[in-house]
């Protein structure tokens, strides 16, 4: 990513090897690569031959001022499953409509001529750390109001949909923590995307979004993977198996079980230059250590 590397070598002379360990410099996180590689073993797969209930729900929620309305079972078009790929999307409809989204406090969504598809593994499939990754693109970037992303929440969230009794935790709260594993500001930049934990504020609706965050350029209309892993006790951040950057000693502060969310938003009120905006997603997958 443009920055110096240092490397040093290990030698072990009574196996006969050498390893090659590289470090690089990376503001205030501490990003290496280990000489080993961890061994992991898929618990979860989704590769999208269909759209399987049995590891996600459609999730109608309003939050971040959205600017469009969630609608449900793929209607006009917002989630799609073909050709072996998930396609979520906004869609501009040619006049406003109703919108039954509801904010955490009641608030209902006022009526938009746009609407957009959301998924979670909410209830579905939530595991306790590991590794998460998808193989996704986008249609087109840097586009005014673009909001997509992956990433991951705490299974004890209190924001609908709620099926468990202790489902009764406020984000950002252990239990309702956030992690997101690739964002695109399409307000702020083209073929970048952001990446990063919350860090919580200890208190209902308290976190802080800048901290642990962090800006990597990409170009978003090819498939890359984007992942998260626990390493140790940091959270490790990596593009299509590379390690971009790490938050050092984060991971600990995640110990509950997660479930992932993939969503394509609007944030702003400014206009869609085009019908539709298209986040494909070709698979998702969780690994555990074996």
């Amino acid at each position: 990513m443009g920055r110096p590397y240092y490397c040093y070598m290990l030698s072990f002379a009574f196996l006969g090897i050498s390893l090659i360990s590289c470090k690089t410099e990376n503001e205030n996180n501490n990003v290496q690569t280990n000489a080993q590689s961890t061994v992991w073993e898929v618990d979860f797969i989704d590769e999208f031959d269909t759209f399987n209930p049995n590891n996600w729900q459609d999730q109608r929620i309003w939050v971040n001022n959205e600017t469009h309305c969630y609608v449900p079972n793929g209607e006009f078009g917002t989630r799609e499953v073909s050709n072996g790929t998930l396609k979520l999307k906004v869609v501009k409809l040619n006049d406003k409509r109703s919108c039954d989204n509801f904010d955490k406090h009641g608030k209902q969504h006022p009526d938009t001529e746009y609407v957009a598809g959301r998924i979670a593994s909410k209830n579905r499939k939530e595991f306790i750390k590991g590794k998460w990754t998808a193989r996704l693109r986008l249609s087109s970037s840097g586009e005014p109001s673009m909001f997509p992303a992956w990433w991951l929440l705490g299974a004890r969230n209190n924001e609908p949909p709620v099926e468990e009794p202790d489902e009764n935790i406020c984000w950002p709260i252990t239990g309702s923590g956030e992690i997101d594993i690739f964002e695109h500001h399409g307000d702020h930049h083209k073929n970048r995307f952001t990446t990063g934990a919350i860090k919580s504020l200890e208190e209902c609706d308290e976190g802080d979004w800048w901290t642990l965050r962090k800006d990597f350029p990409v170009t978003l209309t090819e498939y890359h993977e984007y992942s998260v892993e626990w390493e140790g006790a940091d959270l490790m951040y990596r593009l299509d198996g590379k390690e971009i950057y790490r938050n050092v000693g984060q991971g600990d502060k995640y110990p509950e079980p997660m479930f992932a969310i993939l969503n394509f938003a609007k944030i702003t009120d400014s206009p869609m230059k085009s019908d539709e905006w298209v986040m494909e997603v070709d698979w998702v997958k969780h690994e555990s250590r074996k």
